[in-house]
Protein backbone atom coordinates (compact mmCIF):
# COMPACT_ATOMS: atom_id res chain seq x y z
CA UNK A 1 0.00 0.00 0.00
CA UNK A 2 1.08 3.42 -0.09
CA UNK A 3 2.23 4.74 2.97
CA UNK A 4 1.51 8.57 4.26
CA UNK A 5 3.75 11.29 3.60
CA UNK A 6 6.03 11.93 5.93
CA UNK A 7 5.66 15.92 5.37
CA UNK A 8 3.85 17.25 8.78
CA UNK A 9 6.47 18.43 10.99
CA UNK A 10 6.22 21.81 11.98
CA UNK A 11 7.34 24.40 15.15
CA UNK A 12 5.30 26.30 17.42
CA UNK A 13 5.87 29.91 17.66
CA UNK A 14 3.96 30.25 21.00
CA UNK A 15 0.74 31.98 21.52
CA UNK A 16 -0.14 34.53 19.50
CA UNK A 17 -3.34 36.95 19.36
CA UNK A 18 -6.35 35.35 17.10
CA UNK A 19 -6.81 36.92 13.96
CA UNK A 20 -10.22 38.67 13.66
CA UNK A 21 -12.29 37.57 10.54
CA UNK A 22 -12.37 39.09 7.59
CA UNK A 23 -14.15 38.20 4.56
CA UNK A 24 -12.97 38.30 1.30
CA UNK A 25 -14.88 37.94 -1.86
CA UNK A 26 -14.36 38.40 -5.92
CA UNK A 27 -15.79 37.48 -8.90
CA UNK A 28 -14.13 34.37 -10.18
CA UNK A 29 -11.16 33.83 -11.53
CA UNK A 30 -10.03 32.02 -14.93
CA UNK A 31 -13.05 29.74 -16.67
CA UNK A 32 -15.78 28.36 -14.25
CA UNK A 33 -17.81 25.09 -15.73
CA UNK A 34 -21.33 25.66 -16.55
CA UNK A 35 -23.10 24.89 -13.15
CA UNK A 36 -20.69 25.96 -10.58
CA UNK A 37 -20.82 29.78 -10.65
CA UNK A 38 -21.43 30.27 -6.93
CA UNK A 39 -18.84 27.66 -6.48
CA UNK A 40 -16.35 29.54 -8.01
CA UNK A 41 -17.07 32.90 -6.64
CA UNK A 42 -18.25 32.27 -3.24
CA UNK A 43 -16.23 34.20 -0.72
CA UNK A 44 -14.58 33.48 2.74
CA UNK A 45 -13.95 34.06 5.83
CA UNK A 46 -10.65 33.78 7.49
CA UNK A 47 -10.44 33.76 11.18
CA UNK A 48 -8.97 31.74 14.16
CA UNK A 49 -7.55 28.11 13.25
CA UNK A 50 -7.42 27.17 16.83
CA UNK A 51 -10.99 25.78 15.80
CA UNK A 52 -9.98 23.59 12.80
CA UNK A 53 -7.54 21.67 14.93
CA UNK A 54 -8.51 18.09 15.01
CA UNK A 55 -5.68 16.31 16.46
CA UNK A 56 -2.45 17.05 18.68
CA UNK A 57 -0.32 17.76 15.05
CA UNK A 58 -2.96 20.44 14.28
CA UNK A 59 -3.25 22.14 17.38
CA UNK A 60 0.41 22.78 17.03
CA UNK A 61 1.06 23.66 14.47
CA UNK A 62 -1.93 26.12 14.19
CA UNK A 63 -0.30 28.06 16.96
CA UNK A 64 2.11 29.22 13.93
CA UNK A 65 2.31 33.23 13.61
CA UNK A 66 0.26 35.23 11.17
CA UNK A 67 -2.46 31.99 9.77
CA UNK A 68 -5.80 32.49 9.13
CA UNK A 69 -8.07 29.50 8.23
CA UNK A 70 -12.00 29.69 6.56
CA UNK A 71 -14.15 26.67 5.38
CA UNK A 72 -14.50 26.47 1.43
CA UNK A 73 -18.15 25.00 0.15
CA UNK A 74 -18.49 22.63 -2.70
CA UNK A 75 -20.49 20.09 -4.04
CA UNK A 76 -20.80 16.80 -2.53
CA UNK A 77 -21.73 15.24 -6.31
CA UNK A 78 -20.61 17.25 -9.16
CA UNK A 79 -23.20 16.10 -10.99
CA UNK A 80 -25.53 17.34 -8.67
CA UNK A 81 -24.49 20.91 -8.04
CA UNK A 82 -27.92 21.71 -6.71
CA UNK A 83 -27.78 19.16 -3.96
CA UNK A 84 -25.60 18.22 -0.57
CA UNK A 85 -23.12 20.52 -0.11
CA UNK A 86 -19.68 19.50 2.13
CA UNK A 87 -16.95 22.04 3.13
CA UNK A 88 -12.84 21.99 3.11
CA UNK A 89 -11.03 23.19 5.93
CA UNK A 90 -8.08 26.00 4.43
CA UNK A 91 -5.07 27.43 6.03
CA UNK A 92 -3.63 30.45 4.78
CA UNK A 93 -0.36 32.37 5.21
CA UNK A 94 0.28 35.58 3.38
CA UNK A 95 3.15 36.47 1.32
CA UNK A 96 5.71 38.17 3.05
CA UNK A 97 6.70 40.77 0.53
CA UNK A 98 5.40 43.27 -1.70
CA UNK A 99 5.68 41.43 -5.15
CA UNK A 100 3.26 38.91 -4.93
CA UNK A 101 2.27 36.07 -7.44
CA UNK A 102 -0.23 34.71 -5.95
CA UNK A 103 -0.88 31.11 -4.03
CA UNK A 104 1.30 28.66 -3.76
CA UNK A 105 -1.31 25.07 -2.66
CA UNK A 106 0.21 22.83 -0.69
CA UNK A 107 -0.99 18.98 -0.30
CA UNK A 108 1.20 16.30 1.50
CA UNK A 109 -0.10 13.04 0.48
CA UNK A 110 -1.38 10.09 2.06
CA UNK A 111 -4.01 9.94 0.76
CA UNK A 112 -5.19 11.35 3.89
CA UNK A 113 -2.92 13.96 5.44
CA UNK A 114 -3.68 17.32 6.40
CA UNK A 115 -2.64 19.88 3.76
CA UNK A 116 -3.63 22.86 6.60
CA UNK A 117 -0.52 20.90 8.74
CA UNK A 118 1.56 20.76 5.63
CA UNK A 119 1.17 24.38 5.07
CA UNK A 120 1.68 25.65 8.46
CA UNK A 121 4.98 23.15 8.57
CA UNK A 122 6.46 25.07 5.33
CA UNK A 123 6.22 28.72 6.89
CA UNK A 124 9.40 28.51 9.06
CA UNK A 125 11.38 26.75 5.77
CA UNK A 126 10.09 29.55 3.08
CA UNK A 127 10.36 32.26 5.49
CA UNK A 128 12.51 35.08 4.40
CA UNK A 129 12.84 33.45 1.04
CA UNK A 130 10.70 34.06 -2.35
CA UNK A 131 8.57 31.22 -1.83
CA UNK A 132 7.49 33.10 1.50
CA UNK A 133 7.66 36.74 0.27
CA UNK A 134 5.80 36.51 -3.08
CA UNK A 135 3.50 33.22 -2.46
CA UNK A 136 0.33 32.89 -0.12
CA UNK A 137 0.98 29.82 1.57
CA UNK A 138 -2.25 27.47 1.23
CA UNK A 139 -2.88 24.13 2.55
CA UNK A 140 -6.13 22.22 2.30
CA UNK A 141 -7.97 19.28 4.12
CA UNK A 142 -8.81 17.31 1.35
CA UNK A 143 -12.54 16.13 1.42
CA UNK A 144 -13.62 13.58 4.42
CA UNK A 145 -10.08 14.48 5.79
CA UNK A 146 -8.93 16.47 9.04
CA UNK A 147 -10.45 19.76 9.05
CA UNK A 148 -13.29 19.15 6.47
CA UNK A 149 -16.80 18.48 7.35
CA UNK A 150 -17.92 15.35 7.23
CA UNK A 151 -14.55 13.04 7.83
CA UNK A 152 -14.52 10.01 6.81
CA UNK A 153 -14.63 7.77 9.99
CA UNK A 154 -14.60 4.14 10.31
CA UNK A 155 -12.82 2.25 13.68
CA UNK A 156 -12.96 3.67 16.80
CA UNK A 157 -9.87 4.04 19.37
CA UNK A 158 -10.29 0.93 20.98
CA UNK A 159 -10.99 -0.96 17.83
CA UNK A 160 -7.44 0.97 15.73
CA UNK A 161 -5.36 -0.48 19.04
CA UNK A 162 -7.07 -4.08 18.52
CA UNK A 163 -6.59 -4.07 15.24
CA UNK A 164 -2.51 -3.17 15.25
CA UNK A 165 -2.43 -5.73 18.30
CA UNK A 166 -3.76 -8.67 16.29
CA UNK A 167 -0.91 -10.42 13.59
CA UNK A 168 -3.85 -12.62 12.32
CA UNK A 169 -3.12 -10.91 8.59
CA UNK A 170 -0.23 -12.73 8.85
CA UNK A 171 -1.53 -16.38 8.74
CA UNK A 172 -1.70 -17.47 5.10
CA UNK A 173 -3.58 -20.50 5.75
CA UNK A 174 -7.38 -21.15 4.83
CA UNK A 175 -8.55 -20.29 8.71
CA UNK A 176 -6.10 -17.09 8.59
CA UNK A 177 -7.55 -15.81 4.87
CA UNK A 178 -11.40 -16.55 6.33
CA UNK A 179 -10.45 -14.50 8.95
CA UNK A 180 -8.88 -11.95 7.50
CA UNK A 181 -11.90 -11.55 5.00
CA UNK A 182 -13.87 -11.38 7.27
CA UNK A 183 -12.12 -8.21 9.03
CA UNK A 184 -12.18 -6.24 5.75
CA UNK A 185 -15.38 -6.84 5.16
CA UNK A 186 -16.50 -5.52 8.59
CA UNK A 187 -14.11 -2.66 8.31
CA UNK A 188 -15.44 -1.78 4.95
CA UNK A 189 -19.32 -1.86 6.36
CA UNK A 190 -18.28 0.47 9.73
CA UNK A 191 -16.56 2.95 7.14
CA UNK A 192 -20.27 2.83 4.95
CA UNK A 193 -22.23 3.04 8.89
CA UNK A 194 -20.24 5.60 10.60
CA UNK A 195 -19.42 8.07 7.92
CA UNK A 196 -21.99 10.87 8.15
CA UNK A 197 -23.26 10.45 4.43
CA UNK A 198 -21.78 7.46 4.07
CA UNK A 199 -21.63 5.84 0.98
CA UNK A 200 -22.83 9.56 -0.66
CA UNK A 201 -19.31 10.79 0.92
CA UNK A 202 -17.16 7.13 0.27
CA UNK A 203 -18.56 7.40 -3.42
CA UNK A 204 -17.43 11.08 -4.47
CA UNK A 205 -14.01 11.13 -1.98
CA UNK A 206 -11.43 9.88 -4.19
CA UNK A 207 -8.85 11.94 -6.64
CA UNK A 208 -11.63 12.04 -9.21
CA UNK A 209 -13.28 15.02 -7.30
CA UNK A 210 -10.54 16.68 -4.90
CA UNK A 211 -9.38 18.28 -8.26
CA UNK A 212 -12.64 19.54 -9.29
CA UNK A 213 -12.38 20.85 -5.05
CA UNK A 214 -8.79 22.17 -6.00
CA UNK A 215 -9.83 23.94 -9.20
CA UNK A 216 -12.53 25.98 -7.39
CA UNK A 217 -10.08 26.57 -4.63
CA UNK A 218 -8.14 28.55 -7.15
CA UNK A 219 -11.05 30.47 -8.26
CA UNK A 220 -12.13 31.69 -4.99
CA UNK A 221 -8.50 32.21 -3.81
CA UNK A 222 -8.04 34.66 -7.17
CA UNK A 223 -5.84 33.22 -8.85
CA UNK A 224 -6.73 32.66 -12.91
CA UNK A 225 -3.92 29.67 -12.76
CA UNK A 226 -2.92 27.30 -9.97
CA UNK A 227 0.35 27.07 -8.37
CA UNK A 228 0.92 23.61 -6.75
CA UNK A 229 3.20 21.28 -4.57
CA UNK A 230 2.29 17.84 -4.22
CA UNK A 231 4.40 15.56 -2.08
CA UNK A 232 3.88 11.30 -2.75
CA UNK A 233 -0.09 10.60 -3.51
CA UNK A 234 0.03 14.46 -3.53
CA UNK A 235 1.51 13.94 -7.02
CA UNK A 236 -1.39 11.94 -8.26
CA UNK A 237 -3.43 14.90 -7.46
CA UNK A 238 -1.70 17.12 -9.63
CA UNK A 239 -1.14 14.64 -12.41
CA UNK A 240 -4.58 14.44 -12.46
CA UNK A 241 -5.52 18.00 -12.08
CA UNK A 242 -3.12 18.90 -14.60
CA UNK A 243 -5.08 16.30 -17.05
CA UNK A 244 -8.76 17.70 -15.81
CA UNK A 245 -7.29 21.56 -16.39
CA UNK A 246 -4.46 21.74 -17.83
CA UNK A 247 -4.81 25.23 -19.36
CA UNK A 248 -5.74 25.94 -15.53
CA UNK A 249 -1.59 25.90 -14.21
CA UNK A 250 0.58 28.14 -13.77
CA UNK A 251 2.74 25.80 -12.22
CA UNK A 252 3.67 22.22 -10.85
CA UNK A 253 6.15 21.12 -8.25
CA UNK A 254 5.51 17.01 -8.00
CA UNK A 255 7.49 15.69 -5.62
CA UNK A 256 8.15 11.90 -4.38
CA UNK A 257 5.97 10.56 -7.66
CA UNK A 258 3.01 7.82 -7.98
CA UNK A 259 3.72 6.29 -11.23
CA UNK A 260 0.72 7.52 -13.01
CA UNK A 261 0.51 3.76 -14.93
CA UNK A 262 0.86 1.87 -11.91
CA UNK A 263 -2.07 -0.67 -10.66
CA UNK A 264 -2.32 -1.34 -7.08
CA UNK A 265 -0.71 -4.56 -7.25
CA UNK A 266 2.16 -3.20 -9.58
CA UNK A 267 2.58 0.11 -7.01
CA UNK A 268 2.54 -2.82 -3.93
CA UNK A 269 5.71 -4.30 -5.41
CA UNK A 270 7.54 -1.86 -6.60
CA UNK A 271 7.45 0.23 -2.87
CA UNK A 272 8.20 -2.71 -1.41
CA UNK A 273 11.15 -2.82 -3.73
CA UNK A 274 11.54 0.92 -2.23
CA UNK A 275 11.43 -0.18 1.52
CA UNK A 276 13.89 -3.27 0.34
CA UNK A 277 16.42 -0.77 -0.78
CA UNK A 278 16.26 2.49 1.68
CA UNK A 279 16.33 -1.08 5.01
CA UNK A 280 19.64 -1.73 2.70
CA UNK A 281 20.83 1.51 3.06
CA UNK A 282 19.91 1.91 6.74
CA UNK A 283 21.54 -1.38 7.42
CA UNK A 284 24.67 -0.64 5.88
CA UNK A 285 25.01 2.71 7.79
CA UNK A 286 24.44 1.12 11.33
CA UNK A 287 26.25 -1.66 10.92
CA UNK A 288 29.38 0.70 10.71
CA UNK A 289 28.98 1.36 14.20
CA UNK A 290 29.87 -0.23 17.46
CA UNK A 291 26.38 -0.36 18.74
CA UNK A 292 24.05 -1.67 15.97
CA UNK A 293 21.35 -3.73 16.91
CA UNK A 294 22.24 -5.62 13.60
CA UNK A 295 25.94 -6.61 14.30
CA UNK A 296 28.62 -5.44 11.95
CA UNK A 297 28.06 -7.36 9.28
CA UNK A 298 25.80 -5.84 6.34
CA UNK A 299 25.15 -9.13 4.45
CA UNK A 300 23.82 -11.05 7.56
CA UNK A 301 21.57 -7.45 8.72
CA UNK A 302 18.13 -9.03 6.93
CA UNK A 303 18.43 -12.41 9.29
CA UNK A 304 19.58 -10.35 12.35
CA UNK A 305 16.89 -8.52 11.50
CA UNK A 306 13.82 -11.09 11.09
CA UNK A 307 15.08 -13.32 14.43
CA UNK A 308 14.65 -9.99 16.25
CA UNK A 309 11.23 -9.40 15.09
CA UNK A 310 9.54 -12.73 13.95
CA UNK A 311 8.87 -14.00 17.49
CA UNK A 312 6.21 -11.15 18.72
CA UNK A 313 4.28 -12.69 15.90
CA UNK A 314 3.56 -15.47 19.45
CA UNK A 315 4.71 -13.28 22.14
CA UNK A 316 4.64 -9.36 21.52
CA UNK A 317 6.94 -7.65 24.07
CA UNK A 318 6.04 -4.47 26.72
CA UNK A 319 5.97 -1.32 25.82
CA UNK A 320 4.97 0.58 29.34
CA UNK A 321 1.46 1.75 28.55
CA UNK A 322 -0.09 -1.28 28.69
CA UNK A 323 -0.26 -2.11 25.44
CA UNK A 324 2.12 -4.97 23.62
CA UNK A 325 4.46 -4.13 20.75
CA UNK A 326 3.04 -6.77 18.15
CA UNK A 327 5.07 -7.83 15.21
CA UNK A 328 2.65 -5.22 12.60
CA UNK A 329 3.95 -2.70 14.58
CA UNK A 330 7.33 -3.57 14.84
CA UNK A 331 7.25 -3.39 11.32
CA UNK A 332 5.15 -0.31 10.64
CA UNK A 333 7.49 0.98 13.16
CA UNK A 334 10.79 -0.19 11.31
CA UNK A 335 8.80 1.59 8.12
CA UNK A 336 8.43 5.04 9.02
CA UNK A 337 11.59 4.94 9.99
CA UNK A 338 12.92 4.45 6.86
CA UNK A 339 11.28 7.29 5.64
CA UNK A 340 14.32 9.53 6.60
CA UNK A 341 17.70 8.87 7.68
CA UNK A 342 17.26 11.36 10.60
CA UNK A 343 14.91 8.47 12.06
CA UNK A 344 17.81 5.68 11.56
CA UNK A 345 19.14 6.61 14.97
CA UNK A 346 16.00 6.10 16.72
CA UNK A 347 15.43 2.62 14.57
CA UNK A 348 18.79 1.63 16.05
CA UNK A 349 17.15 2.03 19.37
CA UNK A 350 14.37 0.51 18.98
CA UNK A 351 15.61 -2.64 17.88
CA UNK A 352 18.31 -2.62 20.40
CA UNK A 353 15.43 -1.82 22.64
CA UNK A 354 13.88 -5.26 21.39
CA UNK A 355 16.91 -6.97 22.24
CA UNK A 356 15.86 -6.36 25.76
CA UNK A 357 12.06 -7.21 25.27
CA UNK A 358 11.41 -3.54 25.34
CA UNK A 359 9.38 -2.36 22.58
CA UNK A 360 8.66 1.16 23.49
CA UNK A 361 10.56 2.68 20.77
CA UNK A 362 9.21 0.95 17.94
CA UNK A 363 5.53 1.28 19.33
CA UNK A 364 6.23 5.46 19.19
CA UNK A 365 7.63 5.11 15.56
CA UNK A 366 4.32 2.96 14.65
CA UNK A 367 2.15 5.65 16.81
CA UNK A 368 3.98 8.18 14.76
CA UNK A 369 2.74 6.56 11.73
CA UNK A 370 -0.93 5.87 12.54
CA UNK A 371 -1.22 9.22 14.09
CA UNK A 372 -1.74 7.79 17.29
CA UNK A 373 -1.36 10.95 20.03
CA UNK A 374 -0.14 10.71 23.54
CA UNK A 375 -3.74 10.06 25.03
CA UNK A 376 -4.60 6.97 22.70
CA UNK A 377 -6.96 9.51 20.17
CA UNK A 378 -6.24 8.78 16.56
CA UNK A 379 -6.43 11.08 13.49
CA UNK A 380 -8.96 9.70 10.55
CA UNK A 381 -5.84 9.60 7.95
CA UNK A 382 -5.59 5.33 8.22
CA UNK A 383 -9.36 5.38 7.30
CA UNK A 384 -9.19 7.84 4.72
CA UNK A 385 -6.16 6.14 3.15
CA UNK A 386 -8.30 3.13 2.42
CA UNK A 387 -11.41 4.87 1.44
CA UNK A 388 -9.49 6.86 -0.96
CA UNK A 389 -7.73 4.22 -2.02
CA UNK A 390 -10.65 1.63 -2.85
CA UNK A 391 -12.27 4.48 -5.31
CA UNK A 392 -8.57 5.45 -7.12
CA UNK A 393 -7.96 1.73 -8.74
CA UNK A 394 -9.80 -1.01 -9.44
CA UNK A 395 -10.57 -3.61 -7.20
CA UNK A 396 -8.54 -6.81 -6.95
CA UNK A 397 -10.31 -9.57 -6.26
CA UNK A 398 -8.55 -12.58 -7.82
CA UNK A 399 -6.79 -14.67 -5.15
CA UNK A 400 -3.61 -15.47 -7.45
CA UNK A 401 -3.06 -12.15 -8.25
CA UNK A 402 -2.81 -11.59 -4.80
CA UNK A 403 -0.95 -14.32 -3.69
CA UNK A 404 1.17 -13.77 -6.52
CA UNK A 405 1.79 -9.95 -5.46
CA UNK A 406 3.10 -10.99 -1.71
CA UNK A 407 5.41 -13.65 -2.64
CA UNK A 408 7.02 -10.51 -5.28
CA UNK A 409 7.22 -8.34 -2.41
CA UNK A 410 8.51 -10.28 0.74
CA UNK A 411 11.43 -11.05 -2.55
CA UNK A 412 11.93 -7.53 -3.13
CA UNK A 413 11.49 -6.93 0.41
CA UNK A 414 12.99 -9.64 2.87
CA UNK A 415 13.29 -8.06 5.80
CA UNK A 416 9.64 -7.56 5.71
CA UNK A 417 9.12 -11.74 5.49
CA UNK A 418 7.45 -12.93 8.26
CA UNK A 419 8.57 -16.41 7.42
CA UNK A 420 4.61 -17.94 6.89
CA UNK A 421 3.03 -19.07 3.94
CA UNK A 422 1.80 -15.68 1.99
CA UNK A 423 -1.70 -15.04 2.06
CA UNK A 424 -4.26 -14.87 -0.43
CA UNK A 425 -6.57 -13.01 1.45
CA UNK A 426 -9.17 -10.14 -0.15
CA UNK A 427 -8.39 -6.33 1.17
CA UNK A 428 -11.43 -4.38 2.12
CA UNK A 429 -11.47 -2.61 -1.02
CA UNK A 430 -12.76 -6.06 -2.63
CA UNK A 431 -15.76 -5.49 -0.13
CA UNK A 432 -16.15 -1.41 -0.44
CA UNK A 433 -19.74 -0.53 -0.62
CA UNK A 434 -19.62 2.03 -4.23
CA UNK A 435 -17.10 1.72 -7.44
CA UNK A 436 -14.09 3.01 -7.92
CA UNK A 437 -14.01 6.58 -9.88
CA UNK A 438 -10.26 6.38 -11.41
CA UNK A 439 -8.22 4.23 -12.96
CA UNK A 440 -4.48 3.92 -13.71
CA UNK A 441 -3.90 5.70 -16.73
CA UNK A 442 -1.23 7.92 -18.84
CA UNK A 443 -3.02 11.42 -18.53
CA UNK A 444 -3.83 13.05 -21.37
CA UNK A 445 -2.11 16.74 -21.02
CA UNK A 446 -2.70 19.00 -24.15
CA UNK A 447 -1.86 22.45 -23.21
CA UNK A 448 0.03 21.78 -20.10
CA UNK A 449 2.73 24.12 -18.52
CA UNK A 450 5.77 22.68 -18.12
CA UNK A 451 5.54 21.11 -14.53
CA UNK A 452 8.67 19.97 -12.45
CA UNK A 453 9.00 16.60 -10.91
CA UNK A 454 11.21 15.63 -8.55
CA UNK A 455 12.36 12.18 -7.42
CA UNK A 456 15.02 10.66 -4.70
CA UNK A 457 17.12 7.45 -6.26
CA UNK A 458 16.58 5.65 -2.78
CA UNK A 459 12.81 7.04 -1.59
CA UNK A 460 11.27 4.11 -0.06
CA UNK A 461 7.81 4.92 -0.32
CA UNK A 462 7.75 5.90 -4.51
CA UNK A 463 10.82 4.60 -5.74
CA UNK A 464 12.54 6.72 -8.26
CA UNK A 465 11.34 5.06 -11.60
CA UNK A 466 7.92 6.45 -11.08
CA UNK A 467 8.88 10.15 -11.22
CA UNK A 468 10.40 9.27 -14.23
CA UNK A 469 7.59 7.44 -15.76
CA UNK A 470 5.25 10.36 -14.05
CA UNK A 471 7.91 13.43 -16.04
CA UNK A 472 7.52 11.67 -18.96
CA UNK A 473 3.87 11.44 -18.80
CA UNK A 474 3.21 14.99 -18.55
CA UNK A 475 5.81 15.81 -20.89
CA UNK A 476 8.18 17.72 -17.90
CA UNK A 477 11.13 18.22 -16.66
CA UNK A 478 12.58 15.86 -14.05
CA UNK A 479 15.23 16.84 -10.96
CA UNK A 480 17.51 13.73 -9.47
CA UNK A 481 17.86 13.72 -5.70
CA UNK A 482 20.59 11.39 -4.90
CA UNK A 483 20.05 10.20 -1.25
CA UNK A 484 17.71 8.05 0.65
CA UNK A 485 14.20 9.83 1.77
CA UNK A 486 10.63 10.31 0.84
CA UNK A 487 9.88 13.89 -0.64
CA UNK A 488 13.11 16.59 -0.81
CA UNK A 489 11.75 19.79 -1.55
CA UNK A 490 12.05 22.29 1.06
CA UNK A 491 13.64 20.03 3.61
CA UNK A 492 17.31 21.61 3.61
CA UNK A 493 18.76 20.55 0.47
CA UNK A 494 19.91 23.58 -1.24
CA UNK A 495 20.34 22.47 -4.52
CA UNK A 496 17.33 21.34 -4.83
CA UNK A 497 14.94 24.26 -2.96
CA UNK A 498 17.18 26.64 -5.22
CA UNK A 499 15.69 24.73 -8.59
CA UNK A 500 12.27 24.63 -7.25
CA UNK A 501 12.16 28.05 -6.10
CA UNK A 502 13.48 29.11 -9.22
CA UNK A 503 10.78 27.32 -11.00
CA UNK A 504 7.70 28.30 -9.07
CA UNK A 505 8.91 31.93 -9.19
CA UNK A 506 9.76 32.34 -12.68
CA UNK A 507 9.05 29.27 -14.62
CA UNK A 508 13.06 28.36 -14.96
CA UNK A 509 13.51 24.53 -15.51
CA UNK A 510 17.02 22.62 -14.72
CA UNK A 511 18.86 21.98 -17.49
CA UNK A 512 18.20 17.87 -18.51
CA UNK A 513 19.71 15.71 -16.30
CA UNK A 514 20.44 18.48 -13.20
CA UNK A 515 21.06 15.93 -10.22
CA UNK A 516 21.53 17.32 -6.83
CA UNK A 517 23.72 15.68 -3.81
CA UNK A 518 23.86 16.19 0.22
CA UNK A 519 22.89 19.55 1.43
Amino acid sequence: MLLAASLTACTSTGKTTPPSPTTESHPPSGPVPAGLERFYGQSLTWADCAPYATSEDARSAFQAKDIQCARLTVPLDYTKPDGTTITLGLLRHKATGGDRIGSLVVNPGGPGASGMVAAAGLIKPTANTDLGKRFDLVGFDPRGIGASQPIIRCLTDSERDADRADDSETDGSPQGVLKQEAQEKDFAAKCAQRTDDGTGLLANVGTRDVVKDLDVLRSVLGDEKLTYLGYSYGTRIGSTYAEAFPKNVRAMILDGAVDPEQDAVESLVAQGQGFGTAFTQFAKSCTAQQDCALGQDPAAAVKVFQDLVRPLIDFPVPVGDGRKLSYEDATTGVIQALYQESLWDALNTGLNELKQQRGATLEKLADIYNERDSNGKYGTTQDAFTAIRCVDDPRVTDPAVILKAQEEYVQVAPFLDDGRPASAARDACAFWPVPNTSQPHVPNVEGLAKTLVISTTNDPATPYQAGVNLAKGLKGALLTFEGTQHTVFLQGISCVDQAGTAYLVDGTIPAEGTRCTGQ
